[in-house]
């Protein structure tokens, strides 16, 4: 039976694990099983890409560079752009971008195609694995007749199954090996052998009774969060309006030890997950006739932070009787959070656009960012891209706003506070001494 091969072939540490795509979530599920002393294989398209983690280093900031050279060096671990090499292997899993198209519906090209792929070269004996967020019935609607259309039967040839990625990138404490990993296959062979699979690898594993329980309950974890936030955002606009401080009111609430858990407001959500999979969720409902009354909502109001930042930007510089039109801002971080490298979707690249398209003259710093560019869906424009630049004296005093969009801990605030003439904090990023002793004026989202 392929459900006893499989699982001997895992146990025995013997079955070769191939990951496409290594962004954020493959490349850490990758080295984690290489280091765990797989054979392991990472297919890409990027033909750089490829050539720099086979030379041993490593292009996401979790994952160190000395365990891609580790894992290299004792052969381990390998990058191809050839798919070919897929036959060889016994384990697939699917780690490729799930974004939205411009109508805001599920882009399901990047899964197609690595189902393409796999089908191409699909044999029997092999165990398949989407991680790719996507709304439910996915993985027994899509990938299940592409593979049968390759002439395998689901459970005597190959099993199939869903585990949604939980990376969170940045965040020291919770990395791939220590998250828990909900598990759920097109049939319960194929449930076994995935959570067999990942308990090689992460501390506990949380089999489900089917693909599309686990493709739910991903899309449930990052709406919740979405709504949440979105309650906070909208709370930190009644907050202003009644000139209570939003951050101060959060602190409260959350001395509650039940019943509540502390969201925060910001300048909008980003990221690979909290924007787009909410949209997944109301995009299959909506299929169904039913209206996610809840998710429109929440993201109404995320999506119309960035152009509350920008009017609390046009509020503070009247103050100083400047117009945004020909005003010099300065945006401290473009990074959707803190202390990484990754754009997709942050809020500041909007509200960047939205002060450009009124005049201003925009310029940021973000150590993490060398270039800024506007082709991305959310933003309402294609201006030019910018640099980053040096977070001097000269910059700070000669900006007429800084706008704090993202809270990267290597910014010396201390300074921001001493040079800069108007402050936008939209993160909270200055305590209450460093607004107490600041020379500018700070407006706090």
């Amino acid at each position: 039976m392929i459900k006893d091969e499989l699982k001997n072939l895992i146990t025995e540490k013997r079955a070769q694990i191939g990951v496409i795509g290594l962004g954020y979530v493959g490349l850490p599920l990758v080295i984690e099983f290489a280091l765990k002393g797989f054979p392991t294989v990472g297919f890409e398209v990027d033909a750089k890409k490829v050539r720099t983690l086979n030379e041993g280093t490593s292009h996401i900031v979790d994952v160190p560079t000395e365990d891609v050279r580790k894992t290299v060096e004792n052969g381990k671990f390998r990058a191809t752009v050839d798919f070919s090499e897929l036959k060889n292997c016994d384990v697939v899993i699917i780690c490729v971008p799930t974004p939205l198209r411009k109508t805001k519906d599920p882009d399901m090209s990047y899964i197609l195609a690595a189902g393409e792929q796999i089908k191409k070269y699909a044999r029997h004996g092999q165990l398949v694995i989407l991680e790719s967020t996507t709304y439910p019935g996915t993985t027994d609607e899509i990938l299940q007749p592409m593979l049968e259309e390759a002439g395998l039967k689901l459970d005597e040839d190959f099993l199939l199954a869903f585990s949604p990625e939980r990376v969170d990138p940045g965040n020291p404490q919770f990395q791939t090996h220590n998250i828990t990993k909900v598990v759920g296959g097109v049939g319960q062979d194929s449930t076994d052998v995935a959570a067999l699979l990942y308990a090689q690898i992460v501390g506990e594993v949380h089999p489900v009774s089917s693909a599309r329980v686990a493709e739910a309950a991903k899309l449930w974890e990052n709406t919740f969060r979405a709504i949440n936030i979105g309650m906070a955002n909208e709370m930190a606009k009644v907050c202003n309006a009644l000139n209570i401080d939003t951050w101060e009111v959060v602190r409260a609430a959350a001395t509650k030890p039940f019943g509540f858990m502390p969201f925060y407001p910001g300048p909008g959500i980003g990221g690979h997950c909290i924007p787009l999979d909410p949209h997944y969720l109301s995009w299959k409902a909506r299929q169904h006739g039913f209206d996610s009354q809840f998710i429109t909502l929440a993201e109404q109001i995320n999506s119309s932070m960035p152009r509350y930042v920008a009017g609390l930007v046009r509020d503070a510089l009247n103050e100083n009787e400047k117009s945004v039109k020909g005003a010099k801002i300065l945006i401290l971080g473009v990074a959707y959070k803190k202390d990484i490298d990754d754009m997709r979707e942050s809020p500041a690249l909007s509200v960047i656009d939205l002060l450009r398209s009124r005049g201003a003259h925009v310029v940021y710093h973000d150590s993490f960012v060398p270039e800024v560019t506007f082709d991305h869906a959310y933003t309402i424009g294609d201006g030019e891209p910018l640099y980053n630049e040096d977070l001097t004296d000269e910059l700070l005093e000669s900006a007429d706003c800084v706008v704090i969009c993202t809270e990267h801990s290597n910014v010396d605030y201390k300074r921001v506070c001493e040079l800069s003439k108007v402050i936008v904090d939209t993160r909270n990023a200055l305590d209450e001494t460093l607004r107490g002793q600041s020379k500018a004026r700070v407006v706090r989202l």
